[in-house]
């Protein structure tokens, strides 16, 4: 009896984030060429990167743009305009509502070093996965103000199921959609139960929206002792062969969830090697490490230039 399910990944994009986006799905598809990967587009600036992903990585568009659009009005709708800093982040959680059975969100800010199919075969042992250390770094940092412990509202070891948002994976159905509007309601009328102090703006959200909706849920890190870390901004990764080691053991996925993506950055070589790969002729020139386009390269020597003139007269 075969199995029926289509499993696969979402990804949301724009052009502001398409050399990321290439860096991933170059690496994806580095290791695993045949996994479906849909696009969920961030706004209305995503059909050049979307005709390249679907070039070079055989991507695919999300199939309801109607829906996805009604979408991200019912939830403009359901918050205050000060409450979210960028709703439109919002709509990963389309993935709940999407054509795959069984999915993985990526954001757009990693690496994959193995086959995405590795990851996605925890659904076999729960509604919901992720693979990250959040809960013995951050713990409520990022998610949750200390009240929603100390008025009752989670208990203390809630701690334990928190998640970062840029990697997750779950079922189609799980959720239904009235469930999901219904959870963000509570999440806009108790603005206090999080912590936005650090920028985030989906994470303390869909933490709330997953911890009280789905109950069967997975840790990758805390059921495999030697699951190693994924963090950016941790220096002590060895790159062997275009992958990550922690001292023998392979990165699953590498994440730089808020550390500089940046010439000279952490693990810069080794996305550099992702974006290119497939297109090389796009790599700067020697000696322009900056990775700027013609277009920036060009407003900076303009503003120089002005600038010189002025400090003469």
């Amino acid at each position: 009896m075969t199995n029926s399910k289509t499993r696969g990944v979402y990804i949301v994009a724009n052009g502001k984030v398409a050399e990321n986006a290439i860096a991933l799905l170059a690496s994806i598809r580095a290791h695993d060429p045949d996994v479906p990967v849909y696009m969920i587009p961030f706004n209305d600036d995503y059909q050049n990167l979307f005709q390249k992903l679907n070039t070079l990585y055989q991507v695919q568009l999300f199939p309801d743009l109607e829906f996805l659009e009604a979408f991200t009005q019912k939830i403009s709708d359901i918050f205050p305009r000060d409450f979210l800093a960028l709703p439109n982040k919002m709509r990963k959680l389309a993935a709940w509502f999407g054509p795959l059975d069984e999915f993985l969100y990526v954001d757009t800010d990693i690496l994959f070093f193995e086959p995405i199919g590795n990851t996605l075969a925890y659904l076999d042992r729960a509604d919901f996965i992720c693979c990250d250390y959040h809960f013995k770094g951050r713990k409520l940092r990022d998610v949750f103000s200390p009240s929603v412990i100390e008025r009752g509202i989670f208990p203390a070891d809630i701690v334990n199921s928190l998640f970062n948002s840029g990697l997750w994976g779950s079922k189609k159905g799980t959720i239904t959609l009235e469930q999901m509007y219904a959870r963000l309601g509570e999440c806009a009328q108790n603005r206090d139960y999080f912590d936005f102090s650090g920028g985030t703006t989906d994470q303390p959200v869909m933490n709330y929206l997953v911890l009280n909706s789905i109950d069967q849920r997975l840790n990758i890190t805390q059921v495999e002792p030697n699951e190693p870390g994924s963090w950016g901004g941790m220096k002590h990764f060895v790159p062997r062969d275009h992958v990550l080691y922690d001292g023998d053991t392979r990165l699953r996925y590498l994440h730089w969830a808020g550390t500089p993506m940046r010439p000279g950055g952490p693990y810069r070589d080794l996305w550099e090697y992702y974006r290119y790969l497939d297109e090389p002729e796009a790599r700067p020139p020697a000696g322009d490490s900056t990775g700027a386009s013609p277009q920036s390269v060009h407003r900076l020597k303009t503003m120089l230039r002005r600038l010189t003139q002025r400090i003469k007269r």
